[in-house]
């Protein structure tokens, strides 16, 4: 009886061994894939960062209209050309502190910038910031310098510091419809907080400077006729209310992370690196209630795979949405999943370049 079992027992480990030889070959080239799509994605970082410069091409173009400061004359090139090159279109406060900054060399200027946006997207990526940085979105936003980084940490910021929502409203603006959060959740202290916030600054600056103030709000007809013709369809209403729906959906089932693609989806105009501000998502990922976030990245790959010029994140949201149904660490895998097929279909977004 003990010989039989032993015997039992025995074939019992070879079978289990040999189901293992095909599982272990598995993760081996899940390894693999993994290590291939982050030095590819290093690799595409690269390129954007050193090469296209080199090139001549316009590093920092969007943090040239932060530095390229004149009080008296703030939006008059916002005015002619929606993206003239200095063309500034936020709100007068952000003008106010920006302006203290234009004393400064626009090469220190530039590269105190940049650190700052990488700074905000290693602290969202945490233990993940090598996964991170491997997206070519996130060097596409530090190659124009947007705000877009930015706006991220201050939304994660947000729910523990509501008042950090007044950089989002004061620069996009439309993004703050991930203030619905609070509303939904009758949350009024933070809300109240949030708004407060935003109307002391914009009061305080407009009694130093109301004529800024003025030559602002005649730009905002002007450049909203002009971005709804540029900008990835649909058009921003329709943007703005599924992103209510998505935000309102994720206030009643406690699931913080559709603020960020809520506001994502929010932008003014959508362009391949203002898919970064979807990163505000990243530290909620994987708590609570949030292991497989598929409406938000289906929906949202739909929205962006509306025109060829967005397949770029159309394309790497669907993917991610695959890699999230493997087995394993679903968020990593999401976004090595994101960068891969970012990184294919590249040349979609650079056809010459």
């Amino acid at each position: 009886m003990t010989r039989g079992l032993s015997r039992l027992s025995g074939q019992g480990v070879a079978l289990w061994r040999g189901w293992r030889l095909p599982l272990a070959a598995g993760a081996l080239q899940r390894r693999a894939l993994r290590d291939g799509l982050l030095l590819a994605g290093w690799m595409v970082g690269a390129w954007i960062m050193l090469a296209i410069p080199a090139a001549g091409r316009s590093l920092g173009y969007d943090a040239y209209s932060y530095w390229f400061v004149d009080l008296a004359e703030r939006y008059a090139l916002a005015q002619d050309s929606l993206y003239a090159l200095g063309a500034f279109r936020y709100a007068p406060p952000v003008g106010m502190v920006f302006g203290l900054l234009a004393t400064l060399p626009w090469w220190l200027f530039l590269w105190l910038w940049m650190a700052l946006s990488l700074g905000s997207a290693l602290w969202l990526g945490g233990s993940r910031a090598v996964v991170i940085l491997a997206l070519p979105p996130v060097a596409l936003e530090l190659y124009h310098g947007n705000v877009h980084l930015l706006m991220a940490a201050a939304i994660v910021l947000g729910f523990r510091h509501p008042w950090a929502w007044a950089f989002v409203l004061l620069t996009k603006i439309t993004p703050g419809i991930g203030l619905l959060w609070f509303a939904v959740r009758r949350e009024w202290r933070p809300l109240a907080i949030a708004l407060l916030a935003t109307a002391a600054v914009c009061v305080a600056s407009f009694i130093w400077a109301p004529a800024l103030w003025q030559d602002w709000l005649a730009t905002l007809g002007p450049s909203a006729s002009r971005s709804a013709d540029l900008s990835v369809p649909p058009s921003l209403p329709v943007r703005l209310a599924f992103a209510a729906m998505l935000v309102t959906w994720g206030a009643r089932t406690d699931r913080p992370w559709t603020v960020g693609m809520a506001c994502m989806l929010g932008l003014p105009n959508l362009w391949p690196h203002g898919v970064v501000v979807a990163l505000a998502a990243v530290p909620f990922l994987g708590r609570g209630r949030t292991q497989q976030p598929v409406a938000a990245v289906s929906a949202t790959a739909g929205l962006w795979s509306l025109r060829r010029f967005s397949v770029v994140a159309g394309l790497s949201l669907a993917i991610a949405l695959a890699g999230a149904l493997v087995a394993g660490d679903a968020l990593e895998r999401a976004l090595l999943w994101a960068s891969g097929s970012i990184i294919i279909v590249h040349a979609s977004m650079f056809p010459g370049g």
